[in-house]
């Protein structure tokens, strides 16, 4: 049976969506753009800035449900410039610094609001 999650410490859905669901087992994250829990779009900052922001709000979405990125079984990243995917590495791996998920890093046309990364996790809750 499908659940929704929805925590104050990560963006607001803005639109159709939910943060989060899960059906007991699994967690699927919406995409998670570099805004903040207060509404600031980061757009403008390094792609590094853009990705600690995207996956920390990853992060707290897990959180609400108890788990941690070490849960995170698959990574799915959207790029709005595949170039600059070895600063969006370098930001990513400090998440993800043993045993990291499975991971697709692809470059799409534009993303939600200008951004330049978003990102979306499954994660395991056993």
């Amino acid at each position: 049976m499908k659940r929704i999650i929805s925590t104050d410490n990560a963006p607001a859905a803005v639109g159709a969506y939910s943060q989060a669901t899960t059906n007991g087992d699994l967690v699927f994250t919406a995409g998670q753009i570099p805004l903040t829990p207060d509404g600031e779009l980061l757009a403008d900052e390094p792609i590094t800035t853009q990705t600690e922001q995207s996956l920390t709000n990853v992060e707290q979405v897990l959180a609400e449900e108890g788990l941690e990125m070490s849960d995170v079984l698959k990574v799915t990243v959207y790029l709005d410039d595949i170039e600059s995917f070895d600063e969006m590495n370098d930001t990513y791996a400090t998440y993800f610094d043993e045993e990291p998920p499975a991971r697709s890093a692809v470059e799409v046309a534009a993303l939600p609001k200008g951004v330049g990364v978003e990102i979306e996790a499954i994660a395991a809750t056993e």
